[in-house]
Formats: C-alpha cells, structure tokens, sequence
C-alpha cells in the first residue's frame, strides 16, 4: 500500500477579497510524480508556494509525514523547488552553484564534493562543473538549477512550470529526462504546469484545477478518458463535447441519433454531456456499420494525422482525427464504438440564481432588476430564480445591459457554443449562443422577461 508523504486537508487561501484557493483536500504518495494542472490563474502555483512554505494558508492544514507543516520556514522543510526562472548564481561556476546549499549547512568539503558530483552525473552535466552559468544553453542552466535542488537530498522535489523558457524541442527531450531523474531518484516531485501534454507524458497523477478547485484527480489515462465534466473534457486534449439525453443504461441520444454506450446508473430520459474524442470517430464504406453521415469541410495534416472538420446529416459540426484524409465536400459514413463514449452528468441544466421581489412584474438579480411575472409574490420577497442558458442575451455594449461582464470560458458543444460570464461583481452566469465571442469580451448581459422564471421561495 502506498504511503503518504504529503497532505493537504481544507486548505484555502485568499488575496484580498479574491479567493484563488476553495477547501482543497488532496493527499500525495511517497516517490509519486504528481502534477498540479491548470490555465493560468487556477491556484496551482499558490498551492505549491504554500507546500513550499513560501505562503501560509489561511484555513486547513498541510502535513508532512503526518506532521503539520504550518509556521515552518521554507528552509527547515525537507523540500527544494526548481522554478520557471533558474535563479542561478551568475557569479559563481555550475560547481560551486550546486555546492551552494551544502556549504552553508556546512557540510565537509569531501561530501559537497561527492554528492556534486554525483548529481552532475545524474544530469549529465559532468564535464561542464567549471563553467560559468552564463555560457550555459537553457536546458542547461535548467538542469543545474535540478541537480542544485536535488544536491540536497530532499524528501520532496518541487518543480513550478521549470521547462516554460524552453522551446518545443528542448521540452520535450527535458521531459523524458525529467522522467528518468525521478525513477533514479525514487523521490517525490510535485510538478506545476498548464501544458496538458506534458502533464500527460511525466505524471503517475494528475490533480486538474479550475478556479482555485479541484476539478478531478486521476491517471492519465483516467483523466484523457474519463474525464468528469466538461472543463476537463475541453481542457486535456482535443473533444467533442455535446448535448445528450440518457436514454436508458447503454443508450444515449445526441446530434439527433442514437447510439449504445457502457455507461449506467444515469437514469431514464435525463439530460447529460456526451464526449468523443476525435480520433474516436471511425469512417466506414459499410452501409450496416454506418450509424451516421457527413461531408467534410475542412481537411489539415498535422505531421502524424489529419485533422477533418466534418458536418454531420442533423446539423452538428465535429472534428475527427484520422491517418488517411478525405477530401474536402466528399461524404462519408461514420460510426462510434460505444467504448469510445464518454457519458458525464450535466453540471447544471440552467442558471439558478437568489432574487428578491422589488415590484409587480421586476425582480433584482445580481444587482440587476430584471423582468419577469411575479404573481403570487410580495415585494421584499426572497425567492429563487431560473433563467434557461438560452434565454440570457450578449450584448457588444456593456452599457446596454442590465449587467455587466466579461466572457470567461468558452466551450463549443457541436451547434452552439456554451460560455461562462463572469459578472463585474464576480458571479457567473452560463449562456448558450451562436454568436462567436472571444474569451476576454466584455459584455453587457440582459434577459428576455419570458426567459427569467422565478421557481419558489427561498
């Protein structure tokens, strides 16, 4: 059984009135390779400063070995971080770079020297001990800046976006190093990175992370196959993601077919998620294998694969990856193995939002008074409010609006693209919509009285 060497329980963490960590709860095994995975902004970094012992967390508790961390310096934790920024000694030689951390606990001179040594082998940098950092590659000074970190023989290794400054070639060849250091060093290394590939090559275990939680953890292979919502979904890897109603255990309908599935235990007729990968949608020249049809719009090689946007007979635009292409406007059959769907809970069927009653026929949302019937109601009344993904209109002018805001993420889901909102006051709102946005938009946000519903009292 795997031993803990790392626990995080409620951990939470403001900066301001901005709360960049929600109640995480999050244990790592001895000897794991565990990577923090998320856009920018998600917390991730903050985590690890706080294992660090860079920051302190303002609820819960990080335990090493059992033990609470809290109120111990960084220097006293058996922990090195290797950050994006190599933080190298200009002045001094690759040696004495690496021997730095060993003099000033005073260790004997034979020992620095044994163990520099030792971790310039296991970098394969030994010829290089006399150099000045200076004239170092990037990938170099990147692996002085591990070997000085590892010198120490810490428990635990931390390593914060370290291949970001590399470019594409070099990352990749750091990687595969970054994976054998570890199986050499048997110790545990905790990797911050935004980059889904290579979270995908180096990790036994990924923690995914969005808006300062936790949205998933899990293999890789878990992870790219089984992820447990639509962030995920989108965020690792290329997807189709789509509507699709649960028509029963083994069977879902979406772009108007229907198909079997393995997944159960969703119910009869209820609304989910559907995900297939594109490489998980196969061309046929059977007419008994065919389960739908398409024309191909577009078709690009991607130096292993084509990549093919294709419309489908009802009306849904998909990608499909594939090693033979077809040509742009021909029609072709297609057909989907129920192994390769990937059935999720819906996260929310429409906006649920807390009102209150101002007058017949207004409602205050958000800080916003919109429209809606409110017979039955007394103003002053605290009620709840729904208003469907449809029924909430962007508009170009933020002025306009009853509310304002900017579009926070955007998913397209086939024939429509689905966005988060994040109000100006840092509420969200989720909108379906045709219309083409970018992520940054600012929008004014308004809804049609016969959109917004009010369910009930609170």
């Amino acid at each position: 059984m795997a031993e803990k060497i790392i626990e995080i329980q409620h951990v939470s963490k403001s900066f301001g009135d901005k709360r960049v960590l929600e109640d995480i709860n999050l244990y790592i095994n001895k000897g794991e390779f565990l990577t923090l995975l998320g856009p920018s902004g998600c917390g991730k970094t903050t985590l690890l400063r706080m294992i660090a012992g860079f920051l302190a967390p303002d609820d819960g508790a990080i335990l090493l070995d059992g033990k609470e961390m809290s109120g111990l310096p960084p220097h006293e934790r058996p922990l090195n971080t290797v950050f994006q920024r190599y933080a190298l000694f200009p002045h001094l030689d690759v040696y004495d770079n690496i021997a730095f951390g060993l003099k000033l606990k005073k260790v004997p001179e034979e020992e620095i020297d044994r163990r520099v040594r030792r971790v310039l082998k296991l970098v394969a940098m030994s010829d290089y001990e006399d150099r000045d950092v200076e004239t170092l590659s990037g990938g170099q000074q990147q692996r002085i800046a591990i070997a000085r970190a590892i010198v120490n023989q810490p428990k635990v290794l931390l390593l914060d976006e370290p291949l970001a400054a590399l470019d594409l070639k070099m990352r990749k060849d750091m990687q595969i190093e970054l994976k054998e250091m570890h199986k050499k060093l048997g110790i545990t290394f905790i990797y911050v990175t935004h980059d889904q590939e290579e979270a995908l090559t180096l990790s036994d275990t990924i923690v995914v992370m969005n808006e300062g939680r936790i949205q998933q953890i899990g293999t890789p292979t878990d992870i790219y196959n089984e992820p447990v919502n639509c962030f995920v979904a989108d965020f690792i890897g290329e997807s189709n993601i789509l509507k699709g109603r649960m028509i029963r255990d083994r069977r879902v309908a979406f772009i108007k077919h229907q198909f079997d599935c393995v997944d159960e235990g969703f119910g009869e007729d209820v609304p989910v998620d559907v995900v297939v990968r594109p490489e998980d949608i196969y061309f046929t020249t059977d007419p008994q294998k065919c389960q739908f049809k398409a024309k191909v719009n577009t078709c690009t090689f991607k130096g292993v694969h084509y990549e093919m946007w294709v419309d489908t007979d009802t009306g849904y635009e998909l990608m499909i990856q594939d090693y033979d292409p077809y040509p742009v406007g021909s029609e072709v059959m297609l057909y989907i193995d129920p192994d390769d769907i990937q059935v999720m809970k819906k996260e929310r069927t429409a906006n649920v939002l807390e009102g209150k009653v101002t007058g017949e026929g207004k409602v205050e949302l958000l800080g916003g008074e919109f429209s809606c019937d409110t017979s039955g109601y007394e103003p002053g009344d605290e009620v709840r409010v729904e208003i469907p993904f449809g029924g909430v209109e962007l508009l170009d002018n933020r002025e306009e609006g009853i509310l304002s805001g900017e579009v926070h993420f955007i998913l397209y889901m086939g024939d429509h693209y689905h966005l988060t909102i994040k109000t100006d006051d840092g509420a969200f709102l989720w909108v379906d919509t045709n219309d083409i946005w970018d992520k940054g938009d600012l929008v004014g946000i308004t809804a049609d009285q016969t959109a917004v519903h009010i369910t009930g009292r609170l």
